[in-house]
């Protein structure tokens, strides 16, 4: 048993090298503090950063975040066993942890909506989803085993029935919306598949081209305890502060549309 604990542990530790990042502002918690591990999705770091250090300043509890596509967190936390809370990019990847019986309590915080983001100047002319079918067109999607855009934007294309279409002028999958929108600031493609929030990352070299309700799939974003968690009252109480009014101020600030009861993404949720 201890040596599959250390196997475990040293699988996550490669992996959050590998595929995400230990945010800025969390490093090892001081020795006799109490701590959280977040698996959080790459394209949320900017509101969980703020609202991770301001939970620490209120509550005293350090909160370490896993960033990183929303499957590698999935697989990470199947294999350690070892962490506090996950929010992921999408539902889809929420109820697989749920189905494999490691979420405990869980609650909504706020929308994700795709759109596809192109270069500043936007030189190919895209305008709309069928545009990304043209001849020529280079297009950046997310990989579908690593991150929720990944997953969600073929749906849309197959919704859309232009996915075969689309796939045949896709020259890179990105393992984050990070990733995706570093393509296209870059240039490296003429459009892709993101949040539309995440153009923020990168908006004097990026622009956003919205996509019809008709034709999308709004997600609602979760987040969770987990049921392996050491610290379930803290992790209780840090679920309760990120899908607060405030919380929910922080991630609207970031260009998140916060969660609100009977809104956009209760309607979408079925199509999840």
């Amino acid at each position: 048993m201890k040596k599959t604990a250390i196997l475990a542990a040293i699988i996550l530790f490669c992996s959050v090298i590998a595929h995400g990042c230990i945010s800025e502002p969390a490093q090892s918690a001081t020795e006799g503090t109490e701590s959280l591990l977040v698996y959080c999705g790459a394209g949320m770091k900017k509101p969980m950063d703020e609202l991770g250090s301001q939970f620490e300043h209120e509550c005293g509890v350090k909160v370490i975040c896993n960033y990183a596509g929303s499957g590698y967190l999935l697989n990470q936390m199947e294999l350690a066993q070892q962490g506090d809370v996950y929010q992921p990019g999408s539902a889809y990847y929420f109820d697989i942890a749920r189905e494999l019986g490691l979420i405990d309590c869980e609650k909504s915080v706020a929308y994700h909506v795709p759109v596809i983001v192109v270069p500043k100047g936007n030189l190919a002319n895209i305008t709309g989803l069928d545009d990304l079918t043209n001849p020529g067109v280079r297009v950046a999607l997310g990989d579908p085993e690593a991150c929720a855009i990944g997953k969600l934007g073929d749906r849309i294309l197959e919704k859309n029935d232009i996915r075969d279409a689309v796939e045949a002028n896709t020259i890179v999958r990105g393992a984050t919306v990070n990733a995706l929108i570093l393509y296209a600031s870059r240039g490296d493609v003429d459009a892709a598949i993101t949040w539309k929030e995440t153009v923020l990352v990168a908006p004097d070299e990026t622009e956003a081209i919205g996509v019809p309700e008709s034709e999308n799939i709004i997600q609602t974003i979760p987040i969770g305890t987990l049921t392996f968690s050491e610290n379930k009252e803290s992790a209780e109480e840090f679920v309760d502060f990120v899908t607060s009014d405030y919380g929910k101020s922080v991630y609207e600030k970031y260009g998140f549309t916060p969660y609100r009861q009977g809104d956009i993404g209760d309607i979408n949720e079925t199509d999840r």
